[in-house]
């Protein structure tokens, strides 16, 4: 019979065995508070807690020769010693996983001749059992899903938007319910606040212009192109001592609120090669508005930089929202979006990496007032760009996934504006406690009256509204005390 061991943070060392001994509570620990008052027997129930657990782990393991002790020692610090909880699962507990830490170090360490026994501490904040995640797909705008875990279990919604919507919601019978939004009501009417001037994913550049057009701090040469999946960059021109590469610009529909969001990604594989990728935005007599970038510049490292900056270029952080200084960070390959918002008198400048689920990381998000109105032009032209620095190495495919520029308006009393179209991806995550909109934070458009809910055991009837308005999926993880 294989002898049992465990797997933690993913790993698992073939030749680590358990041993017998160890101290895991049965289920998880419960404190109960009790208020005592003077004059009275016995005592009331005050608050019940439910407390980590710290249990031992008794191991053993066979090695060769002091030269093999040593190297299964570091062997274990670099895979037991995480900075934050990690998944452990037990032969002997199948189908369950914890969250642990582990604290101190192996204890009661002994040495056999070539055995060595000892006891891991492990710590669990989160003192209860989770099994595999599960998924269900609501077939109508109701769903009945039965749960069997025995501690309540926070769900994930996922409502992919198949028509414009004002609000989104999720309830059970229990009168519990998320809300996103604002239901419409009967006096009132709707109004899409976003209006969709450019979608430019590289099918018809033949639409911009390269005149006139004009880079901070460079010169304009080469040419953009596309691969069908976005805007490259197959030429740069010849390389100069700054930084050089081609920009297009297009005139749109003059719009005084506005948004302008841009999908990058690039890869520096190599820390000599470098690019930026920008959008400026323009007004009526060609004053820049504002601009945003992604960047890495760096010579020997990889190093990407956003930035964001109000009107045109006055020298080296004037002016800039978002630069090196608050937005710098030594990774390789970048997958994110640039937004550039106007309301009013408001600029919004955004910035977030995208990861694979789609939520917004590493986030940065500036407001700048123009109290002045020294920016307050209508928005006019929209130009691209994509660049390196002199004589450099190339980047690995630098792109535009995709440009996107609103015209914004506000609604008015008697109006109720859509939050999302059809498309978009709406979260209700109780798990994280998070609301996400296509990946990004909303908890701005949460209910007052809504909550994050569980389930409960047994039978839980859900329902989505509005009708007919989302493909909608459940996912939950059955949890064990």
């Amino acid at each position: 019979m294989p002898k049992k061991s465990f797997t933690f943070n993913g790993i698992r060392k073939p030749w680590l065995h358990m041993t017998r001994g160890r101290t895991k509570p049965l289920f998880t620990p419960v404190q109960r508070n009790i208020l005592t008052v003077p004059g009275m027997s016995g005592g009331h129930l005050s608050s019940t807690e439910i407390e980590p657990i710290s249990f031992i782990q008794p191991i053993a393991y066979v090695v060769k020769d002091d030269n093999h002790a040593l190297r299964i020692k570091d062997e274990l610090a670099e895979w037991l010693i995480t900075d934050k909880p990690a998944p452990l699962q037990f032969d002997d507990e199948p189908g369950r996983t914890y969250y642990a830490i582990v604290q101190n170090t192996i204890e009661d360490f002994e040495r056999i001749a070539v055995l060595r026994q000892g006891a891991i501490n492990f710590l669990c904040l989160d003192p209860f059992s989770y099994e595999e995640e599960q998924t269900k797909t609501f077939t109508s705008d109701m769903l009945t899903l039965s749960y069997n875990g025995t501690a309540p279990a926070s769900p994930i919604f996922e409502l992919e938007v198949l028509k414009p919507v004002t609000f989104a919601m999720v309830q059970n019978q229990f009168e519990e319910y998320q809300l996103i939004g604002t239901p419409l009501e009967a006096d009132m009417e709707t109004v899409d606040t976003r209006k969709l001037l450019i979608e430019e994913r590289g099918e018809t550049l033949d639409t911009w212009s390269n005149t006139p057009t004009k880079v901070d701090g460079g010169v304009v040469a080469g040419r953009l192109s596309t691969d069908n999946d976005g805007i490259t960059v197959p030429s740069y021109g010849p390389d100069t001592n700054n930084w050089h590469g081609p920009a297009l610009i297009k005139e749109i529909s003059p719009s005084q609120d506005f948004e302008i969001e841009m999908m990058v990604e690039g890869e520096t594989g190599k820390p000599d090669q470098t690019y930026r990728i920008e959008f400026y935005a323009y007004d009526e007599n060609m004053n820049v508005l504002g601009k945003m970038a992604l960047l890495d510049k760096s010579l020997g490292i990889n190093n990407k930089i956003a930035e964001g900056r109000i009107g045109g270029y006055e020298g080296r952080q004037q002016n800039y929202l978002i630069s090196s200084q608050n937005y710098s960070y030594g990774w390789p390959f970048f997958f994110g979006m640039l937004r550039l918002r106007r309301i009013g008198n408001q600029f919004e400048f955004y910035v977030t990496r995208v990861a694979n689920n789609t939520k917004h990381v590493f986030s940065l998000k500036k407001l700048f007032t123009d109290n002045n109105n020294e920016y307050m032009g209508k928005l006019r032209y929209v130009q691209i760009h994509i660049g390196k620095w002199a004589d450099s190495a190339r980047a690995y495919a630098p792109k535009i996934l995709h440009i996107k520029v609103f015209k914004l308006a506000q609604e008015t009393v008697d109006q109720t504006p859509y939050i999302a179209n059809p498309g978009d991806k709406i979260t209700l995550d109780n798990f994280n406690k998070e609301i996400l909109l296509n990946g990004e934070d909303s908890k701005n458009l949460k209910d007052f009256g809504g909550s994050f809910f569980n389930l409960h055991k047994g039978d839980n009837q859900l329902v989505v509204h509005p009708s007919n308005s989302f493909k909608a999926t459940a996912k939950w993880r059955n949890r064990y005390r």
